[in-house]
């Protein structure tokens, strides 16, 4: 893999700790700025809300600009955003804050999966964008964990102060290391909304959607689950969040190698394994070693669906690589609001803490239905063989 890599890595590592590092802070920033804490759970929905309307509006405004100059810009504003959130005096100003970090979130993961897979031959393309999407795992493991310990014991602003360092690092990493990227092909708008035309385009997106939201119904609960299900105690928690997060980066691993050697077969395995251990892992929640290692085998599952989806949709419309790429963050955060939301449904109506995690493993069930839907619609429209490999529409050099 090419070390050019790295600068994309660090960059994603970056992102996916303030993404959330907020939810773990949520007491602290409560308190300073007094506020309750469901008021300051907002700040996790303004992120989010941002990183939906950035992902599609910041790629079709950076449309005509090099890859590599996009990725500058939109890491030059991921970085004021985090500083400004470390000078936010009150929560209304933290929340445009947060919504501005979130900008450029989808747009970043949309032109970087582009990027990685142009550096690498077309059998190594899930390889390099999972690498990409590791940062996003180790994140869980030690970016977030650190601006958590950091946040309660120095302040919370001293969390997002870490974060913008990481993201000024980002910034001369890809100016170091990124290659020289041509420009983009000349487009209209028009040319780029053209693959949401396509039945197929929107089928893989709510594939996206439903995979991720059946993976969010679970960990959006999963402190309760281990606690009130599975009797460790909440200092035990923080550990076993380490525990998770190694399991993403195992499983980000697998499904960058799985899905190069064979993309769809990869993707109907990792939801079909993804619904079976999560069943294991809602039998095995009352007893604590078997909850620990459902717990790890659920991150390895849930997150070995990241590269694989991120190549599948980018199959879906080479065309447009960039554009669908960042859709899928967009999809990625509607499933992370729709599972949590849908997990706190079942929790309301009674049927307890693992229920989430049976909820989880159905909706894992349906979207394996509608990648085979989407496949059979794909094969429909362009006969046999296999997808098309995503590559940047370049021409002319800077």
């Amino acid at each position: 893999m090419p070390l050019a890599l790295a600068a994309l890595t660090l960059a994603a590592f970056g992102i996916g700790t303030t993404e959330f590092v907020v939810m773990g802070l949520l007491p602290t920033v409560a308190h300073d700025l007094d506020v309750s804490i469901p008021d300051a759970g907002y700040l996790v929905s303004a992120y989010a809300l941002g990183v939906v309307i950035g992902a599609p509006l910041l790629t079709l405004a950076a449309r005509r600009l090099p890859a590599k100059t996009t990725l500058l810009s939109l890491m030059a504003l991921f970085t004021i955003g985090n500083i400004a959130t470390t000078l936010a005096p009150n929560e209304p100003v933290m929340l445009v804050t947060r919504f501005v970090a979130g900008l450029p979130h989808g747009a970043f993961f949309g032109v970087g999966a582009v990027v990685a897979a142009g550096m690498v031959t077309a059998d190594r393309t899930a390889k390099a964008v999972s690498m990409m999407f590791l940062g996003l795992a180790l994140a869980n493991i030690a970016g977030v964990p650190l601006g958590t310990y950091l946040g309660t014991t120095l302040g919370w602003r001293s969390a997002f102060v870490v974060v913008a360092a990481i993201g000024v690092l980002s910034v001369i990493a890809i100016a170091l290391m990124i290659p020289r990227q041509p420009k983009a092909a000349p487009t209209s708008v028009r040319d780029e909304l053209a693959a949401f035309r396509r039945g197929d385009v929107w089928l893989a997106l709510g594939t996206v959607t439903v995979g991720f939201a059946s993976i969010f119904t679970v960990y959006s609960y999963v402190a309760p689950l281990l606690t009130e299900a599975g009797g460790f105690t909440p200092t035990s928690v923080s550990y076993l969040l380490v525990l998770l997060g190694v399991g993403m980066t195992v499983g980000n691993v697998i499904g960058g190698r799985a899905a190069d050697r064979a993309l769809v077969p990869s993707l109907y395995t990792a939801l079909a394994v993804l619904a079976v251990v999560l069943v294991l892992f809602a039998l095995a929640a009352p007893l604590k070693i078997t909850a620990a290692v459902g717990l790890f085998a659920s991150g390895v599952a849930g997150f070995s669906l990241g590269p694989i989806m991120q190549t599948y949709i980018m199959s879906k419309a080479p065309d447009s690589a960039s554009l669908v790429s960042a859709s899928v963050q967009s999809a990625f955060n509607i499933a992370n609001s729709l599972g949590a939301y849908l997990g706190g449904l079942v929790i309301s109506a009674g049927f307890g803490y693992t229920a989430p995690v049976w909820l989880g493993a159905l909706l894992a069930v349906v979207g394996l239905v509608l990648a085979v839907v989407v496949t059979a619609a794909t094969r429909r429209g362009q006969g046999p063989g296999t997808l098309p490999v995503p590559q940047p529409q370049l021409n002319n050099q800077n």
